[in-house]
């Protein structure tokens, strides 16, 4: 992945492409209201290391839904909240046009959650 791409979320990061499972494009999803790019065909919580590779890479995750700190609630472009579920970031495939609208408060990601 070129830092073109990575810089293309219009967030500072720096993505280590080893730990992404290939891909060939970007994908638009929402997190808190806030429209982002990242890799297709990846679970969300390396998406979410995508964006912000300190604050995932260091935080408290087990990566395997055993410890449950991924936890997002979300749903398709085109719902609404009412339609929201809940899922484990590190088990769920991102999708384009998924509206993430809830994060455990172990998830934080530059620019966005602070």
């Amino acid at each position: 992945m070129s830092e073109q791409s990575a810089a293309s979320n219009g967030l500072e990061e720096f993505a280590a492409p080893d730990l992404l499972d290939p891909y060939e494009k970007l994908v638009s999803i929402e997190v808190l209201g806030r429209t982002v790019n990242v890799p297709e065909n990846n679970r969300l919580l390396r998406c979410f290391q995508y964006l912000s590779i300190n604050t995932i890479s260091y935080g408290d995750f087990c990566w395997n839904g055993e410890c449950t700190n991924c936890q997002i609630w979300y749903h398709q472009q085109g719902q609404t909240e009412q339609n929201d579920r809940p899922a484990l970031s590190c088990r769920l495939v991102c999708e384009d046009g998924m509206v993430i609208t809830k994060l455990s408060r172990f998830i934080e990601l530059d620019g966005i959650t602070k």
